[in-house]
């Protein structure tokens, strides 16, 4: 991408709100240019539901690199991601937020916060929603390690009584939470957020 880049204008290439657009180009480039995550977040609050969405999306793209800057730029802003996963209404917006927050670091407080949030996206109409806030407690459960039993017990009934997508969802969270490889690899990742 050129230095120049018109973030929203990027953003808005998309024929309806749910597709992705130029979401993989913009978040190679945010990734690479760090101090532009203050504006991406900015555009998640867009009056254009496609701009929102795919905002989302490329944070969402991005909160899997464990770039230190990136890590940075995007905890800057973890009051305001926090606020948006509890009031964010549109679909893509909840999932691509249920997914990131839990990977930015967080005071067991934030922990409840967000874990408050995602709960009660468990009564969400979308199974794409409801499966990514599985997701999500069960990353939180990383810095948040005396939520583990709860959500445990939440993926168990899930996998036995939720949409094919949770239960599917489900058993993966489950393995990787309940193998001893998965438990060793939880105890580790606790070491990385301290």
């Amino acid at each position: 991408m050129p230095r120049r880049v018109d973030l929203r204008a990027e953003l808005s290439v998309g024929r309806h709100a749910l597709s992705i657009g130029r979401v993989p180009q913009v978040a190679q480039w945010i990734a690479g240019v760090p101090r532009r995550v203050p504006g991406l977040i900015e555009l998640m609050w867009d009056d254009d539901p496609g701009v929102a969405n795919r905002a989302a999306d490329v944070l969402e793209r991005i909160t899997r690199r464990p770039l230190p800057a990136l890590r940075r730029a995007v905890e800057d802003h973890k009051e305001a991601l926090l606020g948006h996963l509890a009031e964010a209404v549109e679909k893509k917006l909840r999932w691509n937020l249920a997914f990131s927050v839990p990977r930015i670091t967080l005071t067991v407080p934030e922990c409840r916060r967000a874990a408050s949030a995602l709960h009660a996206y468990l009564d969400d109409q979308s199974s794409i929603v409801k499966t990514a806030a599985l997701h999500g407690l069960a990353d939180l459960t990383r810095q948040n390690p005396e939520s583990l039993l709860e959500v445990i017990e939440l993926l168990r009934v899930a996998g036995r009584s939720g949409t094919p997508a949770m239960r599917a969802r489900s058993r993966i969270l489950l393995k990787r939470i309940e193998s001893p490889r998965g438990k060793q690899r939880e105890q580790s990742s606790l070491h990385m957020f301290d």
